[in-house]
């Protein structure tokens, strides 16, 4: 499981950030293939239908074309956008959650960014 994404979550969203995780940090860039669905798959324990929703949804936004044939493959500004969608849903759906557990806990933010995780 990646940061972007939550244990709770369907395992196709789970899926998905795992490869907008790959793709911000540059595993997978502008033209390059990713692996195929029954590849994904077999490397996550996954039904290949839930690989497939998770690669559908990269489609709709746009960030991979399909070569018919081919395969899949990470659009020229896919990245850029990606990080965009990411940070607004990180700023609006995960880190209002973190800031209020931070708070309930009563915790130094100062502290924590110059803490090093055990």
């Amino acid at each position: 499981m990646t940061a972007l994404e939550h244990d709770d979550s369907p395992v196709y969203l789970k899926l998905r950030a795992t490869i907008a995780a790959a793709i911000l940090r540059g595993e997978y860039r502008a033209g390059d293939q990713l692996p195929s669905v029954r590849a994904l798959a077999a490397e996550h324990g996954a039904n290949p239908l839930t690989v497939a929703k998770a690669y559908q949804s990269f489609q709709d936004d746009d960030y991979v074309e399909v070569r018919r044939g081919v395969g899949m493959f990470v659009l020229p500004g896919a990245v850029e956008r990606l990080r965009i969608a990411e940070r607004e849903r990180f700023l609006n759906g995960h880190w209002p959650r973190v800031r209020d557990h931070i708070a309930l806990l009563g915790l130094d933010v100062r502290e924590l960014l110059e803490s090093q995780p055990a």
